[in-house]
């Protein structure tokens, strides 16, 4: 492979970084190993507003180099941009974003193309949607009232033609959908006989799979035994979950056997993919896993960051705790928030008679981030983050219920207390004037002793993994992906000899939560472990909440030389699971491999 070749992205996070597909974009964009192998960079996806000046189009370093929709026409563009849209109806926005790692200040500027698809041309677009139905069987009416998949059907033919426009539909060229938004642009591509991209679909995670796993009361528990039964049994999902097809991701993502790769993050989405169906036995899939913050530090920059988070929970809660327990997350019912109190449940009995204090750090919301003034008022009025009231400036829905276990579990504990920051950012402009003045988001990294993780459902997780380079101890669950990467990491020779402790491939800075081990309960079939739910579930998490609770306990260091140790192993790892490591071994190895065969059709 030259470096001749062009990627197009298309995704929803195209001008900004709203969760895991925008850190993926954040680390390619970012990793000298994917530039030097990638010429040209597109990111392709629809205009989501409207208003705001030509300034705001493609976010903060944006240039944009045309617009239709803020009079801004660039002759360069104009006479390939102008055809398209009388074409189809469509607002064309094109430019550049800009991409920096500020730790090694390594820039570049993808192209970005969006797309204003309010009012395609009904005509043009009905043909587009008989060309899906007759090719892969998608049948568009029945979810066209839906504007999340109306807008990404609509945005296919438009972005197709306009990615002609900029010479980008060439035999090195590779168009990936992440995840179910961007596959009508892949389908358009595959029915063009004029174009020769390969296809890719980004499988982030499974949206099928993920909804079966929040919606069924026995989550995870369940669902895993089922898969690994079904798969035994050569079932599929629609023969084990019934018919999944009024899901409107599910048959954008079920399509995706049309592509000439799948990348999945994780070995679980794999065999998620299989589930599937049975055209997936023969598709190509390929685990590229995210990457993960590699950053060396000292022991005195962690325990200056510790200080920190010790000082504010003595500014909010009047006592410097021994310990720091934190989990940054999307307020969002797969994260499994209520494992970590039930884990923390535990630990209080135990600090108590230990005389150890500990403060659990929750930095989620379900909304925007809340402006500064809101802030100060409610820690002025009522001490927000310590006390909350329902309703806007301050709590949500969802933000309520997750209060309410709070209080309950604060009610009851001395020895650790939850403190809820339902805001974005960790800074005193963010927080609050309780907050240290020299506070700032690196600082939940960097000082935390345990960053929980233990989700129900978990492509990969970066976002759990990110204290491990500063000597954090990561509690994940099983299912989560990194955990599958950091047992690839651990086979190696290499890196088993420089770490000192690895026993029975595990190591103190990580520790794995099984919330699918059924602790030898007898379930002979399938249509038994359908039947795990709450009651049952309950049981296995309060069992294993215990187990997990007793290995921090015994991975917490005890003095320096524990903290050193446990920085240079942490460091160690995450350097081998940095995005280079993930792009050179994993992305650019499958980019190489020989074209595929023959699509299924």
């Amino acid at each position: 492979m030259t470096n001749d070749i062009t990627v197009v992205h298309v995704t929803h996070e195209t001008v900004g970084k709203v969760g895991g597909i925008g850190a993926v974009l954040d680390g390619f964009f970012t990793s000298p190993t994917y530039l030097d192998a990638v010429d040209r960079n597109i990111l392709v996806g629809p205009l989501f507003t409207t208003e705001g000046s030509v300034l705001d189009r493609l976010g903060p370093g944006g240039e944009v180099l045309y617009s239709s929709i803020d009079g801004f026409i660039n002759p360069g563009y104009a006479s390939a941009f102008r055809r398209i849209e009388g074409t189809y109806n469509a607002g064309i926005v094109y430019g550049r974003r800009t991409f920096t790692d500020p730790r090694t200040g390594v820039t570049s500027s993808p192209e970005v193309l969006l797309i204003d698809v309010r009012h395609v041309e009904r005509g043009v677009l009905n043909d587009f949607k008989r060309r899906l139905f007759e090719e892969f069987g998608i049948r568009s009416h029945l979810y066209e009232n839906l504007w999340e998949f109306e807008q990404y059907v609509r945005l296919a033919p438009v972005a197709l033609e306009a990615l002609k426009a900029l010479g980008a539909a060439k035999e090195s060229s590779v168009i990936i959908s992440h995840e179910f938004m961007g596959m009508p642009t892949v389908l358009a591509a595959i029915m063009d006989p004029t174009c020769d991209f390969r296809t890719v679909f980004h499988a982030h995670e499974v949206a099928t799979m993920r909804r079966i796993v929040e919606q069924y009361s026995g989550h995870d528990t369940m669902y895993y035994n089922v898969i690994r039964q079904a798969r035994e049994e050569g079932l599929y999902v629609d023969e084990v979950f019934g018919d999944q097809s009024t899901y409107f991701k599910h048959c954008l993502v079920e399509a995706a056997k049309y592509c000439d790769h799948i990348f999945a993050v994780g070995d679980f989405v794999v065999d998620e993919m299989r589930f599937l169906g049975s055209e997936f036995a023969g598709v190509d899939i390929d685990i590229i896993y995210n990457g993960v913050p590699a950053y060396e530090i000292t022991p005195a920059e962690k325990l200056r960051s510790k200080a920190r988070l010790q000082q504010y929970c003595e500014n909010l809660l009047g006592y410097r705790p021994d310990c720091i327990f934190t989990h940054v997350t999307r307020l969002v019912r797969s994260k499994g928030l209520w494992r970590d109190l039930l884990v923390l449940g535990t630990l209080e009995k135990e600090f108590e008679n230990q005389g150890k204090t500990g403060v659990f750090y929750v930095l989620s919301t379900e909304v925007a981030q809340r402006r500064s003034c809101d802030i100060f008022e409610m820690e002025r009025r009522y001490g927000w983050p310590v006390s909350h009231r329902e309703g806007w400036p301050d709590m949500s829905g969802g933000e309520t219920e997750f209060y309410t276990a709070v209080q309950a579990f604060n009610a009851r504990s001395r020895n650790i207390k939850i403190v809820f920051v339902n805001q974005f950012g960790f800074s005193r402009s963010d927080c609050g004037v309780k907050m240290p003045e020299d506070m700032e988001f690196m600082d939940i990294r960097k000082g935390t002793d345990v960053e929980f993780g233990q989700s129900i459902y978990e492509p990969f997780g970066i976002s759990h993994f990110e204290p491990l380079t500063f000597g954090g101890i990561c509690v994940i669950s099983s299912v989560s992906g990194c955990g599958g990467f950091l047992r690839d990491v651990l086979e190696r020779e290499d890196v088993q000899a420089e770490i000192a402790e690895v026993h029975d491939g595990e190591v103190r800075n990580v520790i794995v939560a099984d919330y699918t081990d059924l602790g030898g309960r007898p379930f002979s079939d399938i249509e038994d472990l359908l039947t795990i739910h709450r009651e049952v579930r309950d049981e296995i998490e309060a069992r294993v909440a215990r187990h997990v609770a007793h290995r921090i306990l015994a991975n917490l260091p005890r003095n320096d030389a524990d903290i050193e140790s446990m920085i240079r192993t942490g460091y160690t790892l995450a350097r081998d699971m940095s995005w280079s490591e993930v792009v050179e071994n994993y992305l650019l190895a499958t980019l190489r491999k020989s074209p595929p065969r023959l699509r299924i059709r």
